[in-house]
C-alpha cells in the first residue's frame, strides 16, 4: 500500500484541511445562509460550494509555487506566515469570534460567496494545501496522497452541507460548538508546528 500512496502524507493533509475547513462548524452557517432555499436548492448549493472550493485550491496548488517564485518568497517564509494566519483562525474558533460572512446583497449565489470562498477555500486552507503540494514534490505516491486527501476532504465537506439539517438536529447547538472548539485547539497546534518548521528551516540555512 505504501508503494502506491504515502499514507502519512495523506493523513496529515486530510486532517489539516479537515480541521481548517471545519465541516461540522460550517453546518449552522450554511443553514442560516440557505434558510430560504428549498431542499433541492440547498442540495445544489452544497455541491456548488464545494466545487468552488475545490477549484480555488486546485489553482493555488498547481500555480502557487510559481507565484511564490515570481514574488521571491521562500518556503520558510510561507510556512511562518501561514502558521500565523492559521493561528489567528484557531483563536477565532476558540473564542467564538469567527468572522460573520454576512448576508449577500441582491441575488448573489451564497454557494459561491461566501460559502465556497472564503468559508471553505479561505486563506488558511489555501496556504495549508500549497504546503502539502510542496511536501509532495515530484514523488508519485506523495502526489497521489495529496490528491486523495484533497478529494476526500471535499467529499466529507459536501456530505456535511448536503445533510446539514440532519447533522445539526443530531449534534444540537452544544455538540456543534464542542466540535468547533476542538477544531480550534488542534488547528492551533498545527499552526505552531508550521511556525517552528519555518524557523528551523531558516536556521539551517544560516
Amino acid at each position: 500500500m505504501n508503494n502506491v500512496i504515502d499514507v502519512t502524507l495523506f493523513a496529515s493533509t486530510f486532517f489539516t484541511l479537515f480541521v481548517i475547513m471545519d465541516p461540522a462548524g460550517n453546518v449552522p452557517i450554511f443553514l442560516g445562509l440557505t434558510s430560504k432555499l428549498t431542499p433541492k436548492e440547498r442540495a445544489r448549493a452544497a455541491w456548488q460550494a464545494n466545487s468552488v472550493s475545490a477549484g480555488v485550491l486546485a489553482v493555488f496548488g498547481l500555480f502557487g509555487t510559481y507565484i511564490l517564485g515570481f514574488l521571491h518568497i521562500s518556503v520558510e517564509a510561507m510556512q511562518m506566515s501561514g502558521g500565523l494566519l492559521l493561528l489567528l483562525v484557531a483563536l477565532q474558533l476558540l473564542t467564538g469570534e469567527e468572522s460573520d460572512p454576512g448576508k449577500p446583497a441582491g441575488k448573489t449565489n451564497v454557494a459561491l460567496v461566501p460559502i465556497g470562498t472564503p468559508l471553505l477555500a479561505g486563506p488558511g486552507t489555501i496556504v495549508a494545501f500549497m504546503l502539502a503540494v510542496e511536501d509532495a514534490g515530484s514523488n508519485t505516491p506523495s502526489i497521489i496522497a495529496v490528491i486523495a486527501a484533497f478529494v476526500a476532504v471535499h467529499i466529507v465537506s459536501w456530505a456535511a452541507l448536503r445533510f446539514s439539517v440532519v447533522i445539526h438536529r443530531v449534534l444540537g447547538e452544544g455538540g456543534t460548538t464542542l466540535l468547533t472548539k476542538l477544531s480550534g485547539m488542534l488547528l492551533a497546534a498545527i499552526a505552531t508546528q508550521l511556525i517552528v518548521n519555518g524557523i528551523l528551516g531558516v536556521i539551517e540555512q544560516i
